[in-house]
């Protein structure tokens, strides 16, 4: 089949080369436009444009998916079927363009975790597995009929990162695997049935640490936001100046002592925060303006007894 890929960073790359060594043709690739990033606000590419551009595929990258320059170029690739990984809303002028239909890929079990943060979300929840979905669109945002679904459990060591490049893989496979099959016939489309739960875009203002909550849920809040876009919590000196963190790691300990400080170091290897049943003990940290580091060699550059935290 004659196949237009809509995506725009690293998990729809995964994606599309999949359909590249697979027997159907990517005969073009849509994209965002190109942005400013940085403080040199220089132009920087989707990493979907780069693949293209190395793999030397037709690229459209429109301002507005109804402009009439960008139907009628859309429309000239002639494709069987659209393929939407990690793109923005499509209108119905454009997924209802080819004659096999428009479908997504979704990091999630649909109707679970409908939005764009399911593979964060899932993890901050605590959940035991979770998965991907192939459905076709609709007017609605990820509400469209299943057509493949493929379950993975979320390890207690799992990471935002470790589970994205997981899913990533799972899911280029299944979108070969959706492509073969409606080339076939052999998918009958199937409604969304269950409970459907939110996973809304995540703001830098949703990264703080509530450390009221528990030892647990604090662990699995900084995991399913390692290692992009990171928990954050903020320290104060005593002098009174305040300094953000970036925390990457933590581990949950369950119990301690009334008395117990909130923010408490031994000044080499240890640097615990108080929370609703325990403490967390910190272990990867980024002091804003500095790099990462583990919380040994961080506490043997800079010295937090006396500072506090900042609830």
């Amino acid at each position: 089949m004659r196949i237009v890929f809509f995506g725009t960073p690293d998990f729809a790359v995964t994606a599309l080369d999949a359909i590249v060594h697979s027997k159907h043709e990517v005969c073009g690739v849509v994209t965002v436009p190109d942005r400013q990033a940085g403080r040199g606000q220089k132009m920087v590419y989707s990493a979907v444009k780069q693949y293209a551009i190395d793999h030397g595929l037709p690229l459209l990258q429109p301002e507005k998916l109804r402009d009439t320059e960008f139907l009628e170029a859309l429309h000239a690739f002639n494709a069987d079927m659209f393929v939407v990984v990690a793109f923005r809303m499509l209108p119905e002028a454009v997924w209802a363009m080819p004659p096999l239909g428009t479908f997504n890929l979704h990091a999630s079990l649909l109707p679970r975790y409908r939005g764009a943060a399911p593979i964060n979300w899932a993890i901050i929840n605590g959940e035991h597995e979770t998965g991907v979905t192939t459905f076709l669109l609709n007017h609605q945002i990820d509400e469209g009929s299943i057509l493949l679904q493929e379950r993975t459990p979320i390890h207690a060591t799992d990471t935002a990162e470790t589970l994205h490049d997981r899913l990533a893989d799972i899911g280029s496979r299944l979108v070969v695997q959706t492509l073969n099959d409606m080339e076939a016939g052999v998918i009958t489309p199937r409604p969304q049935k269950g409970e459907p739960c939110p996973a809304p875009k995540i703001f830098k203002e949703d990264c703080r640490i509530d450390f009221s909550r528990t030892a647990a849920e604090v662990e699995r809040f900084v995991r399913g936001l390692s290692p992009y876009p990171a928990a954050t919590m903020t320290l104060r000196k005593p002098q009174g100046d305040e300094v953000s963190f970036k925390v990457y790691s933590v581990r949950p300990v369950i119990g301690r002592n009334s008395d117990e400080k909130t923010l408490e170091t031994d000044g080499k290897k240890v640097l615990k925060v108080a929370t609703a049943d325990g403490f967390v003990e910190i272990l990867e940290l980024q002091m804003a303006g500095k790099k990462k580091n583990n919380v040994e060699d961080f506490l043997r550059g800079i010295n937090v007894t006396g500072w506090e935290l900042v609830i």
